[in-house]
C-alpha cells in the first residue's frame, strides 16, 4: 500500500475516531457578567427587529404559494421565541442560584419551593423549545414548498 493511500485512509479515520470517542465538547460559551448578558439581550431585540422586518416584508409583497406563508408562520414563531428567552433571561437576574438544583447534571434541572409568579414564568420561558422546534418545522416548510415550486418552473 502506497503512502498516499495511507494518509487517504487515516484522513477518513481520524474525523470518525474523534467523533466516536469524544472527551469534552465545550458546546457552552458562558458570557461574563454584566457585559455578556447585554450583548446576548441586544442580540434578541436584533434579531426580533430582522425577523419583524422579514415578516412585514413578505406581507407587503404578497406573494403566491404557501412557502411564503410558511416563511411568516416561522417568523410569528420565532420573534415569540425571541421575546420568551429575552423575558427568561430577564427573569434569571431574579432566581437565586440556590432555587435551582441540578440533580443529575446540567439538563435535569428543578426548581425549589415555594413556588413564586416568577419562579413560574421563568419556568415558563426554559421550555422556550416548544416554539423553537416548531418554527423551524415551518422554516423546513417553507424550503421545501419554495424548492418544489422552483422545481416544478423548470419542468415546465
Amino acid at each position: 500500500m502506497n503512502i498516499t493511500k495511507k494518509i487517504n485512509i487515516f484522513a477518513l479515520y481520524l474525523p470518525l475516531a474523534l467523533l466516536l470517542a469524544p472527551d469534552q465538547a465545550w458546546a457552552l460559551q458562558v458570557h461574563a457578567p454584566p457585559e455578556g448578558i447585554y450583548v446576548h439581550q441586544l442580540a434578541h431585540l436584533f434579531f426580533v427587529a430582522a425577523l419583524s422586518y422579514l415578516f412585514w416584508d413578505v406581507r407587503r409583497s404578497a406573494f403566491p404559494g404557501k412557502g411564503w406563508r410558511y416563511l411568516q408562520i416561522f417568523c410569528i414563531l420565532m420573534i415569540l421565541w425571541n421575546i420568551l428567552a429575552f423575558s427568561g433571561h430577564w427573569l434569571g437576574f431574579d432566581i437565586a442560584s440556590s432555587d435551582i438544583i441540578h440533580p443529575a447534571g446540567y439538563f435535569s434541572s428543578r426548581l425549589i419551593g415555594p413556588i413564586t409568579s416568577i419562579k413560574f414564568i421563568y419556568f415558563c420561558a426554559t421550555l422556550d423549545h416548544l416554539l423553537s422546534v416548531p418554527a423551524l418545522f415551518f422554516l423546513f416548510l417553507c424550503m421545501r414548498s419554495l424548492y418544489r415550486s422552483i422545481e416544478t418552473k423548470e419542468e415546465k
